[in-house]
């Protein structure tokens, strides 16, 4: 038992550094677009940021979603949220889970590429939106009387930079429309679609973007338009976007065309045991026991 464990952790350990030195060099040719793709996530913030210095506190507006669905309260807005970051942290460890695991079908850093591609564009489309027009926020904090809802003028434009985080992020007013939580769950969830191989949890990431896109008008953190617009748009820009960029290769085949040339395991095996390695395909028939 222990010279099994102890070769198979071996085998795991090969597996890792080989995917991790593949991937660093897709990363030193590809990393000034995730550069910037990251560096939009900070200008997103500082747009949502911005439009709070515009937003006036007024009377929550008519809204089905509000009329239909019962208002969760306060105390248990944290219900939403929760769900939302059970969904980013699980989705951001699949798309890693081809340093690990014997099946392979992306490779990471061009899978995440895409991601913020499609993040970018949507989040662009979003702050076009929210500052055209400034809508009464319907949160607790955005709502009069609540010392949060307005936002007095900047002293100096640090103070503007820093967009107070975290507490300027999570208390932000007036960045409605369209729902931010709402592009990262759908573009997460058509990219697991694509990407993803088991049918099951498709389905059941569909299934929770509809009880988060729920829970979101429920705790009042956007009305039922914010939602809405979120849901045709997102699938719009990555329908568009995704057929613009080039197709990743399959990994999933056995073929590997993006393999450098130069990777070679630490233990001088060739190319050729390499790539079954890194296609998840074993040197070894014991592999797949």
């Amino acid at each position: 038992m222990t010279v099994y464990i102890a070769r198979e952790a071996s085998k795991l350990w090969r597996k890792v550094c080989v995917e991790t030195s593949v991937e660093l060099q897709l990363l030193a040719e590809k990393w000034k677009l995730l550069f910037a793709g990251l560096m939009f996530q900070y200008i997103h913030g500082l747009a949502a940021r911005g439009v709070h210095y515009l937003h006036r506190p007024g009377p929550t507006l008519q809204d089905l979603g509000y009329m239909i669905l019962p208002e969760l309260g306060r105390e248990r807005g944290y219900i939403s949220e929760s769900l939302f970051t059970f969904v980013f942290l699980s989705f951001v460890l699949w798309t890693f889970h081809p340093f690990v695991y014997h099946s392979k079908r992306f490779y990471t850093v061009l899978l995440w590429r895409r991601i913020l591609a499609f993040l970018v564009a949507s989040q662009l489309l979003r702050i076009i939106t929210f500052y055209s027009t400034q809508l009464p926020g319907p949160n607790y904090h955005c709502r009069e009387g609540s010392k949060l809802a307005r936002l007095p003028p900047p002293e100096s434009i640090t103070e503007v930079l820093l967009i107070n985080f975290p507490h300027g992020v999570i208390y932000g007013c007036g960045d409605l429309i369209f729902s931010s939580h709402m592009i990262f769950t759908l573009v997460f969830v058509l990219t697991y679609h694509k990407y993803g191989s088991k049918r099951l949890v498709k389905l059941l990431a569909w299934v929770i973007a509809i009880i988060q896109s729920l829970l979101i008008v429920a705790s009042r953190k956007h009305y039922t338009v914010d939602v809405v617009v979120a849901w045709y748009t997102v699938n719009l820009v990555v329908f568009f976007i995704d057929k613009k960029l080039p197709e990743m290769p399959d990994r999933s085949t056995g073929s590997q065309p993006m393999l450098p040339l130069n990777v070679k395991e630490k233990d001088g095996k060739p190319r050729g045991e390499t790539l079954k390695l890194l296609n998840g395909n074993s040197v070894d028939t014991a592999d797949w026991v």
